[in-house]
């Protein structure tokens, strides 16, 4: 067993376990204990509970090469070890020896109604935060896709915007104070709106 194997396992275990330490953001343990789960006469004690940040977003596609290879060379989110399930898929991550965030998985668990869903559905987007605008901004130019960007104002937050190939709406976040470069000049053509419908869903 390599490395990486391993880590998703004790991941794996971990939740499963009544008696763990989990990885909080800044890599930090968390402790959780029998006794810190809460009960029904105590939803008011909150202070062992809390969100931690996104733990993976899981995606069905229709094309399981298509959606790894937007996702590896475009996105360059890595390979990484899966569970053994009995249908095709794949789990990316930001690094070889890091976790999961985007599961994809084919085949019948994909099928909804006998074919597999396009688009986000009630999901509006999966957001992902990242660095180097400029070089992921060229990447998605070279894949061909349709995009739209905005600069939120305030804030110095920059997005990009953009469909996999199963038709999810990526919103791709750049802090401002991380990026080695003054804010991003949208063209007025490429600005995005919520309202609007681009790409795949262009009408």
């Amino acid at each position: 067993m390599n490395d990486d194997e391993d880590r998703q396992i004790r991941v794996f275990g971990a939740l499963a376990s009544d008696d763990v330490s989990m990885p909080d953001v800044g890599g930090k343990a968390v402790r959780r204990k029998e006794d810190d789960r809460m009960s029904s006469s105590d939803t008011m004690t909150t202070s062992a509970s809390a969100v931690k940040g996104l733990f993976h977003v899981a995606i069905k596609t229709a094309d399981l090469d298509a959606t790894n290879k937007f996702y590896i060379e475009v996105l360059k989110l890595t390979k990484v070890f899966r569970p053994d399930f009995p249908f095709p898929g794949a789990w990316l991550a930001p690094s070889a020896g890091g976790e999961a965030i985007i599961h994809v998985y084919a085949g019948t668990p994909a099928l909804v109604d006998g074919k597999v869903p396009f688009g986000t559905g009630a999901v509006d987007h999966v957001s992902l935060l990242l660095t180097g605008w400029d070089d992921y901004l060229a990447r998605i130019q070279a894949s061909g896709r349709d995009w739209r960007a905005q600069v939120i104002p305030g804030v110095n937050v920059w997005q990009i915007f953009v469909h996999d190939p199963s038709g999810v709406l990526l919103e791709l976040t750049f802090l401002g104070r991380d990026e080695s470069r003054s804010a991003p000049d949208v063209p007025l053509e490429r600005q995005y709106s919520a309202d609007e419908r681009f790409g795949p869903f262009r009408k």
